[in-house]
């Protein structure tokens, strides 16, 4: 058993590339053993800011050996008449390299069995480690110097180690070697790599803690730590992404605790805390009372605690803070002189989107739609209206304009300075949710209702404005204009976890004719279903984990969107009652019945046409079932009970009768089935 070990040394990598390299290594070196049938115990990917490292233990040393069976010519060509070798077979023996006398016959060819040597894992790293390399993706990869190849930074150094043993490779100009850089201030600079299992802990010698989940413990012990000596803490639950930022940018990092004039701290808490953490990567402490403290810990990435280091590196951050906090209090001050109210005039000067408008077109839709969705839902819409007036308001502020990410959580403060009802406000604020695609949605309905009104008309905008030849200019796998995935992913969210029985195709329908009115743009056929699919198939992502495509397809009868509510409760029924004997049986039937029916028109049924018992058994069935029957459960047990008239139908009734009348006649009995069926499913995907 053999360890092996590669590092890639490079200049500073963006963070949020570091942990997709990790994952893309650990898959690519999987598959390769995989492929190969090499055994190891532990395949390891570790990385920080300057190295990419793969560690795999305990690997055998070479691919088994393997008799593979070959197939040559076919025996009409491979024997002649004589029952003697041909040239062919003959030929087919040289190529092999095995002896004439061991070729056999199966299924009327020649046969060869032959002796494969396993490869040793030592040439099949050796072979594959760069395109592996040169094979990670991600964005912004360029050339460097005059290589073809593209990567996120240049190449520094690679280190290759087979046990304690150089793996000689080469990646663009480097040679591999077992010697390795520390970090930038480190004394102990150049390190000699003793192998795989060595290499966390020398690397720590030269201050740089390569393991990730170690790093990310350490800023949250020594941060904490830092905190506690002035009776603070950090809310380390609501900064997870500030928290892995810290964690990939640094190699070896050191909390230095620095303060802020408590003048800053009459400003939102929204404000202060978003410069530190979005803006500066540092850390807001709180106080033990919940109050924000004008406290907050940058994380270094630095070796040495001499006092003239630290003191300096405390000063420059305090510099920083300070000169954009002070922004931050002169545009609030500014931004407060006058109401939220009055600001939405200013949204005429500010473009929605091209060909679309301004903002202040869009708010007016806004509320055109909000006011639908009330209609819908029989809510009073007097608060629900002001506070779509109100939602975009806080997009014209100096404090928005400068912190983006403020938008919605200043508009709640500046609403509740104006004077408006909480509720208001808080819909100002949560229209806006979810803000990623899990986190929390608006708790409010006049949140709901606003948040669902603005992402519908971004979705329908977004389509209308790219018919034709600039439907290229849609969602992609890879390009989200506007965040229309995250938009549609949003209302869907909305919708179900908060029962809202709201019909959504009836909404991105007068969504489309408003804005195709309002510009004058013609609007294509074909678009308003390409808004229905692309929510639809959001609506599978979201639930592809809970349920099989199957399922998810079944339950999209009619179209789902109309009560979407609906298809979870739905979806759950069936992946639960497919698992039983009887509900199989039903679907059999089902299917049995629709495809009889497929593109055949509905028409009346009409009882005096019915000639034999097992139809007219059929026929009173079906008309005895509860078709308004609301409890899907209840409703498929009485369906249940048709499986032994249909078939019997099917067992003694032809339904393709000579005579027109009878057929036709019958095949208005299975179109009644049918629409039952459906009712419950599509039953072709069970």
């Amino acid at each position: 058993m053999s360890d092996f070990l590669l590092e890639i040394l490079v200049q500073e990598l963006p963070y949020k590339f570091i942990p997709s390299a990790q994952e893309q290594l650990r898959m690519a070196y999987k598959r390769l053993f995989d492929e190969y049938g090499i055994e190891y115990k532990k395949l390891d990917v570790q990385a920080t800011p300057r190295r990419l490292a793969v560690m795999v233990f305990d690997l055998t040393d070479k691919q088994k050996d393997i008799i593979k069976e070959v197939r040559g010519p076919i025996l009409n060509i491979a024997i002649d008449n004589n029952n003697e070798y041909t040239q062919a077979a003959l030929g087919f023996a040289k190529k092999n390299g095995v002896d004439e006398n061991s070729l056999y016959q199966k299924d009327n060819y020649i046969w060869a069995k032959i002796e494969v040597k396993g490869k040793s894992t030592k040439d099949v790293l050796k072979e594959n480690t760069e395109d592996i390399v040169f094979n990670l993706q991600g964005p912004h990869f360029m050339r460097w110097g005059n290589h073809e190849q593209k990567f996120s930074r240049p190449i520094e150094n690679v280190v290759a180690l087979y046990n304690d043993e150089v793996l000689p490779l080469k990646i663009l100009d480097k040679t591999s070697t077992n010697t390795t850089i520390g970090h930038r201030f480190s004394l102990n600079k150049n390190i000699k790599i003793s192998n795989a299992r060595s290499y966390a802990e020398e690397l720590k010698n030269a201050n740089v803690i390569v393991n990730v989940e170690e790093r990310k413990d350490l800023i949250v012990r020594s941060a904490s730590q830092c905190a506690d000596k002035i009776g603070a803490f950090i809310d380390f639950k609501n900064l997870n992404d500030l928290l892995e930022e810290v964690t990939y940018i640094t190699e070896y990092p050191v909390p230095v605790l620095c303060e802020f004039d408590k003048k800053y701290l009459e400003i939102p808490d929204i404000v202060t805390t978003t410069v530190m953490s979005k803006h500066q990567r540092y850390f807001p402490l709180w106080q033990e009372d919940g109050k924000l403290s004008n406290h907050f810990i940058t994380m270094a990435n630095f070796v040495g605690s001499d006092e003239e280091s630290m003191n300096n590196i405390k000063a420059g951050n305090q510099r920083v803070v300070s000169a954009r906090l002070e922004d931050g209090i002169f545009f609030y001050k500014e931004d407060t002189k006058t109401t939220l109210e009055s600001k939405v005039e200013n949204l005429k000067g500010m473009t929605f989107q091209k060909g679309l408008g301004t903002l202040f077109d869009k708010t007016h839709r806004i509320i055109v739609l909000s006011k639908n969705i009330c209609e819908q839902l029989k809510i009073k819409n007097e608060d629900v209206l002001r506070a779509a007036m109100l939602c975009k308001a806080d997009l014209s502020t100096q404090l928005v304009f400068e912190f983006t990410e403020l938008q919605g959580f200043i508009g709640e403060n500046y609403a509740l300075k104006s004077g408006e009802k909480e509720n208001i406000a808080l819909a100002v604020k949560e229209h806006y949710f979810p803000l990623s695609a899990y986190s929390k949605t608006p708790t409010g309905i006049e949140g709901q209702v606003i948040s669902i009104a603005d992402k519908v008309d971004t979705i329908c905008a977004l389509f209308i404005s790219t018919q034709g030849k600039m439907k290229k200019k849609r969602p992609t796998g890879s390009n989200d204009p506007l965040g229309a995935r995250r938009a549609a992913i949003g209302i869907l969210r909305i919708i179900i976890n908060n029962n809202l029985k709201l019909n959504l195709k009836t909404l991105i329908d007068n969504s489309l004719e408003i804005l195709s009115k309002e510009f004058s743009i013609s609007l294509e056929a074909e678009t308003k279903q390409d808004v229905y699919d692309f929510i639809l198939n959001r609506l599978m992502v979201m639930y592809e984990k809970e349920f099989s495509q199957n399922i998810i397809k079944a339950s999209f009868t009619g179209n789902p969107l109309e009560n979407l509510t609906d298809f979870p409760i739905k979806a759950k029924l069936l992946k639960r009652e497919s698992q039983k004997e009887t509900f199989r049986k039903l679907a059999e039937s089902a299917n049995r019945v629709l495809r009889i029916t497929k593109d055949k028109i509905a028409q009346k049924v009409d009882s005096s046409l019915f000639v034999l018992d097992e139809e007219k058994a059929l026929y009173s069935a079906v008309i005895s079932q509860n078709t308004d029957e609301e409890d899907m459960y209840s409703y498929i047990k009485n369906l249940e009970e048709l499986i032994v008239p249909i078939d019997n139908f099917f067992d003694k009734v032809l339904v393709m009768d000579k005579d027109e009348k009878i057929k036709n006649n019958r095949i208005a009995l299975l179109n009644l089935l049918k629409e039952k069926f459906l009712k419950i499913c599509d039953f072709q995907y069970l």
